[in-house]
């Protein structure tokens, strides 16, 4: 028997909680494609050497601000990216790239580039996509002539899409690591303000009150404001997630409260404190599972609003910086309007971002839905 599908021989009625969540979230369909397009991301952010044809600090100044190649076949090359090159305008002194086939590089799957070094451990020369330059005498790629850029470069001559899938691996693990930490506290702050009740839930809903009433913005800016700027990236790293997990944690606190509250009465936690169990274990070994499923999605709704944060402070300069990579610092770039208007790929990072929380937020309709089996068939 599946956990995901039941058999079939099984009507509703014969089926427990977790095979009708599972059916549910099923027939959500934009869910359930939402789902495998996030495992897909976050496979190729923990990849993301392999899946990146150039290295996040591979630039190419002969191709500055270069715009995204345009792909062609024939019979020798195969697969290919048509060649340009750049030139300068003698009157405006503004640069620009014109076609240049003798440029035309042979793309491929699994090729050869510079090496690198996997998770730190291995040692590994191979791209899931790329220049393949077995195709072309060394002696002609001496310059760096055959390149490719799927979604432009910027004005150091940076791959932006090799940036992108780099970067991934920063701006989607703030999301999952803060929201683990969120998770934490309010599971337990949660949970103790809708057991105890009385003055400790006053006083904790106090609090929670007070930190929601503050404009996230501008809190964020006062908390990253207050890091120390000559911190090094990792300890910036964990800093700007501490900052973004402060205040998201109430939410869930006040969803975990008022399901304890509903819970603590029940018949079996009234049996478990008879019997001698500690507060403790009748609060996480029999209350909180009863509604894991809410918690689930409240944390999927969650991620979302933890990538976005990352991204606002980085944008603004008081996150992570440069030379630390992620989506935030690549939008840095997009500061100066003059400059997106004229190179609009500037803007790529957005899309992915876009991406990524329309999927989480999608995935977080379809469990909301599955989270109540009972409410329809």
């Amino acid at each position: 028997m599946s956990w995901f599908s039941p058999p079939k021989e099984l009507t509703y009625d014969m089926l427990n909680q977790r095979q009708l969540m599972a059916l549910k979230f099923k027939k959500h369909k934009l869910a359930v494609a939402s789902g495998f397009l996030l495992v897909a991301l976050y496979t190729m952010a923990i990849f993301a050497p392999f899946f990146s044809p150039y290295g996040k600090y591979d630039r190419n100044l002969d191709y500055s601000y270069c715009p995204p190649h345009r792909l062609g076949f024939n019979t020798e090359l195969g697969l290919y990216a048509k060649g340009v090159k750049r030139q300068i305008d003698p009157v405006t002194l503004q640069s620009f790239y014109v076609s240049a086939p003798e440029n035309n590089a042979p793309l491929g799957f699994f090729v050869k580039g510079k090496s690198y070094k996997l998770w730190g451990l291995w040692e590994m020369d191979r791209h899931f996509f790329g220049v393949d330059l077995s195709k072309v005498p060394a002696v002609n790629n001496a310059a760096g002539r055959y390149v490719y850029f799927m979604s432009g470069a910027d004005r150091y001559g940076y791959d932006i899409f090799s940036r992108i899938v780099q970067g991934a691996t920063i701006s989607l693990s703030v999301g999952l690591i803060g929201v683990l930490m969120s998770f934490m506290f309010g599971i337990i702050i949660g949970g103790i303000s809708g057991y105890c009740g009385g003055k400790v839930d006053t006083v904790i809903q106090r609090l929670i009150e007070i930190i929601n009433s503050f404009p996230h913005l501008p809190m964020w800016l006062a908390l990253a404001a207050a890091v120390p700027s000559d911190w090094d990236p990792l300890q910036m790293y964990f800093a700007i997630t501490l900052t973004l997990s402060f205040l998201s944690w109430t939410g869930l606190a006040r969803v975990v409260r008022g399901k304890i509250l509903s819970l603590r009465e029940e018949d079996y936690a009234v049996a478990a404190r008879l019997l001698g169990a500690s507060h403790s274990r009748i609060l996480f070994r029999h209350l909180l599972p009863g509604f894991t499923s809410h918690i689930i999605v409240s944390l999927s709704l969650t991620v979302p609003g933890m990538i976005l944060g990352e991204t606002s402070l980085s944008f603004l300069g008081l996150g992570l910086r440069p030379p630390v990579v992620s989506w935030g610092v690549m939008l840095q770039d997009c500061m100066n309007v003059k400059a997106v208007i004229d190179y609009p790929w500037l803007l790529a990072p957005v899309v992915m971002l876009v991406f990524a929380v329309l999927c989480f937020n999608f995935l977080g309709d379809g469990l909301r839905d599955a989270a109540d089996p009972y409410a329809s068939k």
